[in-house]
């Protein structure tokens, strides 16, 4: 079983930046592969990247080259830094773990935090 935590989310005016942070905790397990995911009013929940043990990362084509998702193995915390935020980057962002990390694609695993919401302004 692995507990994870959101922290970071707020309202930013667009062209602002956010650095949301999720902490993961298990017994027996290292946090292993994470996947953000965001999910808009009336939308489903959508990938946004993800990132494996050894730091390699990927990222949906909307967010490539504005968000930047890095880790901290040794807190079990991994991060996705915003940038140049859009309002239709307006969601509830969420971490997810357990899941499998390819080079191009996250498949989502069993463990979800509790969302933070993000907020653009325009």
């Amino acid at each position: 079983q692995v507990q994870l935590v959101e922290s970071g989310g707020g309202l930013v005016q667009a062209g602002g930046s956010l650095r949301l942070s999720c902490v993961g905790s298990s017994r027996t397990h290292g946090l292993g592969a994470v996947g953000w995911y965001r999910q808009a009013p009336g939308q489903h929940r959508a990938l946004v990247g993800s990132i494996n043990s050894r730091h390699g990362t990927n990222y949906v084509d909307s967010v490539k080259g504005r968000f930047t998702i890095s880790r901290d193995n040794a807190k079990s915390t991994v991060y996705l830094q915003m940038t140049d935020l859009k309002p239709e980057d307006t969601a509830v962002y969420y971490c997810n773990s357990g899941g499998t990390w390819t080079s191009t694609e996250y498949s989502q695993g069993a463990f979800w935090g509790q969302g933070t919401q993000v907020t653009v302004s325009s």
